[in-house]
Order: structure tokens, then C-alpha cells, then sequence
């Protein structure tokens, strides 16, 4: 990828490459990565890639810097535009975000909820059963309603759900389709032409009204990209969880039995709240990996619920970094963000999201309240409860939102490589692991957490998010003193008892002198994780050897193994429903049936894609289940 192109949309890139004959798709990756670095910008706007002496193809972006049409992408050659050097310099470009589709939903004007793109968690149920225009198991392919596997909870008892519509379900279908090859290719095979197809049914999925489903197509495109490229950040881990996202969602909504809610929205939609007063609770710096940056603001309201300001826009690290101290635009309030974190607001004629993010529409006035500490109003419940309680709340959410914040008290026991082990101030609480909510250096996270690894014996009292891919790990956002406590911090009167991790730097002064007094319960080391600790790594290896080498390479590392998913192994430890799902998947993998002849009689990649998806989607069901017991009582003294 050349940043010094414009982004280009990817219905552009689907089409340029779906006009190349046989013969030119076959070159078309050696032809991208050698333009990718002879870009050369002109004084009009534009961007020129010359390919030898009579090739010169020109890049013309829109006034929002971005190719959105067909024509602004031409070629001198004889061959343009059904040309390899058109297609070649588009597949250098960065891929651009699509716009929205279809109907828009009501939303107001200014509106400072509108994020940029977020990775969709992985969803813990799975695909539905089967439909005439949808894929077709033969068998349920998930292993998760059997014996040896955890039940999924029954479907709410209502009004029946409205349908798909047929465009939907053809897209979808198509959408899994094009997903089962991508998988099967895996990142080696999975070049430009792998990619267009996947671009091209994203694109069929954003005109039929299914912007979710895209999403999960174009993250799982810019990952293959980054692994192709072998960009640093990249992990393997992540393109794994995008193909279980694209897949179980394609699945879902092309079997038609899938809730038309998991089609998702084009844009946030907002109803009226009436009038509200929230209170700030903290600060959280968004960066994410497309460029964009900026804060969220959570917000609590007297009863408890949580609401929030977002002002998240492209900018990446700067904008992070400066949208900390921004004018929050609410209502014409003369709060910025640090005053809203320790303040409050009246709010008249709010406009509420479904997932509790405040509008600022013309009719939204706002007054500024003065902010509680977390000792008194609604903040003070979010420490009532044992952490265990929130996560095993968070766990059981259905559809895949992100973790709710949770409060707890805590000692500082040590440093352990890049986390802070804590214990929860509660009889017979597991260590803890909290790691940074964000690692980039030149945000304050990682520094404050080191701060506060100096003072073992030390109370603080931690707002955080969990992390349900960990054991026992917390994400903390921001900090404060535990009431009462001798040892603890001392935050200045002007920060309100709470410092926020991704904006405040915690100084020697905010430490108390000397040391804490000993403590009648002796420091524990770390007990086994029993998520690293599982034997379930096999399944892991296994389903990200897939994702790397594509399905032959599953076969061969299975074929020269006599145990390849460790089967023994899972069984002994209780994982018997894991074992059977990863020699499915192995076996599966190493079927290609052929004719006398030698042609394949099955070329499909369906079958294979169901044998994965049913052990990814069980595995991550099982380290569920293991991330809860993790925050059970005593699960790692």
C-alpha cells in the first residue's frame, strides 16, 4: 500500500479487476507491488504512476481526496481501461471507507457521536440453520447445542421478526461465498484478485441495506492486506477474529433466520431522550488503525445508565492527543472534554443512540453542573459489586457490544512484564493483570501504569473495561484514591479524585510517602492462566495456520502430524467437544475428492469454511467460558 495515493473506493478496485482477462489477473499482484512505490503527485491534485514508456495512468480523487468513480482512473495505454496498470495502481492505493448506503436513519445535525470504524466483536453464538439461498451444511456446524459443548441460551420468546428481503439474502449468500474462498486461499494465495471478489460482494452487501456485513468484508480485506505486506501492528490473531466475524455474520444473515438487527445501520440512529442530567465519569483517547482519533466522555446519569460523548474524526495520534482538551459540542455547553470528565450536564431535549451516545442537534440545549466524585451519586455503584459480577454481566451480552465499564478497589502487587499485577480489595479476589486500554507510547497509559508499579501495597481505586480475550485482565481508564485508605493516591482538589490514564500523568507528587503497611494476607504469585495454560492453544495454532497458508496448508501440517489437533490432549483435559470440531476441520481440510481423471468433483470451499467456522466459533465459546472462571473467587491466588 502507497500512502501517497488517494484512498480508492472498493467497488472501483472490484471493477477494474473483475475487466482483466485470465492471463493479466495472473500478473496483477507482481504488477502491484512493483508501482507501489512510483507515484508521483502533480500541481492539480492528482497522482501519476508511470508504467515504462507508454504507460501512464492518473489518479484524480474527488473533493474528498478519495477515487469514487471509474473515471477518475485512466491509462494512456491501448488496453485502458480493461488494463493492468489501471488495475495495478488501484490495488496500490489505500482502501477507502464506503459511504453509507441505503435509507438514512434519523440523526441529528453536528452530531459529535459519530465514531470511526470499530472492529465488531466476535460474536459467541453461531450461524443459523439453513436456507435455499443461503449455505447448507449438512450437519450443525458449530457443536455448541451438543452434549460435550456449552448450550446457547433459547431465543427470547416475542412478536415474530421481520424478514430479509431477497436482495439481502443474495447478497449475503454471495458475501459467504466469496468469504469461504478468501478463507481457503488464506494470506499467501489471497492476493488482488482474492481481495476484488471479496470487495465486490461487500459492495453487492452495502446496496442491499447489510453495512455490517461490509464492514466485516473490508476489515478482512485490509488485514489480508497487512499481512501480505507484512505491515508492523499486524497480528495474526486479529485477521483470524475477522474471518469468524464475516463468516458467522454472512452465515447468519443468508441462512434467514437471522434478526434483521444484525444487518446493523448506516448511520447511528437517534431518538429523543426528553431532558437528562448526566455526570462525567472519564476520559478515553480513541486511535484506531484506519486514521482515525479523537475522545470518548462517559457520562452516568442518577440512576446509573451510561451514556457518552464521542468526537472521533480522521486525524489519527494528533487528533487523539488534542480532542482530550476539545470543546465538547453539546448544546452550545461551554464544557471541553476535561471539564465534562469532572463535571456534569443538564441536557434539554436530548437525542439518545441505542448504545447511549448523546446527539447534538439543533434543538439540544445543555447547561454545565457541577461534577460528583466517585464516592457519591451514580458513580458510587459502579464499586459496589465484585468485579466477577460486571464481567459475567458482559460475558452473557448476546450480540457482541462492547464490555460495559466496571469500578473496583485495588492493591498494586507488581510489575509483570507489560501488565500491573492488582489484587481486588475482597476475600479470597483472584490477581489481576491490568494492561494499557492503549499501547501507543505517546499516549499516557503505559507510562501511568508504570508509575503506579513503584508503590506496591498502594490502593487505587480503577475504572476500566474488561478484556474478555484475556483472563483476568482489565483495561483501565482511570484512576483515583480509595476512601479511607492511608496508603492511596493524592490527586490534586481540581481533578476531582480521579485521574484519567490516557490524559493525565500521574507525578511523584499524587504518591504517598513511605511504604504501605504489611498486609495480613501474604502477596501470591500469579497462579496458571487457564486460558494460555489450556491445551485449547492447539485449536488456536490450527485455525491461524488456516488464515496464513490458506487450506493446503492446513492439510500438510495436518497430514504430516499423527495428532494435528493435539485431540489426545483436549480430551484428557475435558475438551472432548474442541477435539472432535478440530479433527472435523483437519479432515475437512484434506478431502479433495477427485475423478478418474484428476478433476476436483467438489471445488466448493463451503464445506471447508463450515468445518472452520464451527471450531472458531466454538473455541472462542470455550475461552468464554474459561475468561469467566478467571474472575471467580480465588481463580488465580
Amino acid at each position: 500500500m502507497n500512502t501517497a495515493l488517494p484512498p480508492v473506493a472498493p467497488e472501483v478496485l472490484a471493477e477494474a479487476v473483475e475487466q482483466l482477462t485470465a492471463r493479466l489477473r495472473k500478473k496483477l499482484d507482481a504488477a502491484t507491488a512493483a508501482c507501489a512505490d512510483s507515484a508521483a503527485p502533480e500541481a492539480d491534485g492528482s497522482v501519476g504512476l508511470r508504467f515504462g514508456e507508454d504507460a501512464l495512468v492518473t489518479l484524480r480523487p474527488g473533493p474528498d481526496g478519495t477515487v469514487t468513480r471509474p473515471e477518475q482512473a485512466t491509462c494512456t495505454c491501448l488496453l485502458a481501461p480493461r488494463c493492468l496498470h489501471r488495475a495495478a495502481a488501484l490495488g496500490a492505493a489505500p482502501l477507502a471507507d464506503a459511504p453509507p448506503a441505503g435509507p438514512e436513519l434519523p440523526e441529528p445535525d453536528g452530531d459529535v457521536g459519530r465514531a470511526g470504524p470499530a472492529a465488531v466483536a466476535v460474536p459467541a453464538d453461531a450461524p443459523g440453520a439453513t436456507s435455499p439461498t443461503g449455505p447448507t451444511p449438512a450437519t450443525d456446524p458449530t457443536g455448541l447445542t451438543g452434549p460435550t459443548g456449552p448450550s446457547l441460551p433459547a431465543p427470547p420468546v416475542g412478536p415474530p421478526v421481520p424478514a430479509l428481503s431477497a436482495a439481502q439474502l443474495t447478497a449475503a449468500a454471495a458475501l459467504w461465498r466469496a468469504a469461504a474462498e478468501a478463507l481457503a486461499a488464506g494470506v499467501t494465495a489471497g492476493g488482488a484478485v482474492v481481495q476484488a471478489e471479496l470487495l465486490r460482494a461487500a459492495h453487492t452487501a452495502r446496496l442491499a441495506a447489510l453495512p455490517r456485513a461490509e464492514a466485516a468484508a473490508l476489515r478482512v480485506v485490509r488485514g489480508l492486506r497487512a499481512a501480505r505486506e507484512r505491515r508492523s501492528g499486524q497480528r495474526l490473531g486479529d485477521l483470524t477474529a475477522a474471518f469468524l466475524d464475516l463468516l458467522a455474520t454472512a452465515a447468519r444473515l443468508a441462512s434467514g433466520s437471522a434478526d434483521p438487527a444484525l444487518a446493523g445501520a448506516a448511520r447511528r440512529a437517534y431518538a429523543p431522550g426528553g431532558s437528562l442530567q448526566v455526570y462525567g465519569l472519564c476520559r478515553e483517547p480513541v486511535l484506531s488503525a484506519t486514521g482515525y482519533g479523537g475522545v470518548v466522555t462517559h457520562l452516568l446519569a442518577p440512576d446509573g445508565t451510561p451514556y457518552s460523548v464521542s468526537d472521533v474524526r480522521p486525524g489519527g495520534l494528533a487528533r487523539a492527543r488534542g480532542a482530550g482538551t476539545a470543546s465538547v459540542a453539546l448544546g452550545g455547553g461551554a464544557l471541553d472534554h476535561a471539564g465534562l470528565a469532572r463535571g456534569g450536564l443538564r441536557i434539554v431535549g436530548a437525542t439518545v443512540s441505542p448504545d447511549g451516545r448523546l446527539g447534538a442537534g439543533r434543538g439540544v440545549k445543555a447547561t454545565p453542573l457541577r461534577g460528583t466524585p466517585w464516592t457519591d451519586g451514580p458513580a458510587a455503584a459502579l464499586f459496589a459489586r465484585p468485579a466477577a459480577e460486571a464481567v459475567a454481566e458482559s460475558l452473557a451480552t448476546p450480540d457482541g457490544s462492547e464490555p460495559a465499564l466496571l469500578g473496583c478497589d485495588v492493591a498494586v502487587v507488581a510489575a509483570a512484564g507489560d501488565h500491573l499485577l492488582v489484587r481486588e480489595v475482597r476475600p479470597d479476589a483472584p490477581l489481576l493483570r491490568l494492561r494499557a486500554a492503549h499501547p501507543h507510547p505517546e499516549l499516557a497509559h503505559t507510562a501511568n501504569l508504570r508509575r503506579l508499579a513503584g508503590y506496591p501495597g498502594l490502593l487505587v481505586r480503577v475504572v476500566g473495561r474488561p478484556d474478555l480475550d484475556r483472563a483476568a485482565t482489565l483495561r483501565p481508564l482511570a484512576v483515583g484514591p480509595v476512601p479511607g485508605a492511608p496508603y492511596t493516591l493524592r490527586l490534586p482538589e481540581e481533578w476531582l479524585g480521579r485521574a484519567d490514564l490516557g490524559y493525565d500523568r500521574l507525578q511523584g507528587v499524587h504518591f504517598p510517602p513511605g511504604t504501605a503497611e504489611p498486609v495480613a494476607q501474604p502477596v501470591a504469585a500469579p497462579g496458571p492462566d487457564p486460558l494460555a495454560d489450556s491445551p485449547l492453544w492447539r485449536v488456536r495454532r490450527l485455525l491461524e495456520t488456516g488464515v496464513a497458508g490458506g487450506r493446503r496448508a492446513l492439510a500438510e501440517s495436518a497430514r504430516g502430524d499423527a495428532d494435528p489437533a493435539g485431540r489426545r490432549m483436549l480430551c484428557r483435559a475435558g475438551f472432548t467437544a474442541a477435539a472432535d470440531r478440530a479433527g472435523a476441520l483437519a479432515a475437512e481440510a484434506d478431502r479433495r475428492p477427485r475423478d478418474v481423471f484428476g478433476r476436483l468433483t467438489d471445488p466448493s470451499a463451503e464445506p471447508y469454511a463450515w468445518a472452520w467456522l464451527a471450531a472458531a466459533t466454538h473455541l472462542a465459546a470455550a475461552e468464554h467460558l474459561l475468561v469467566a472462571a478467571s474472575w471467580g473467587p480465588g481463580a488465580a491466588a
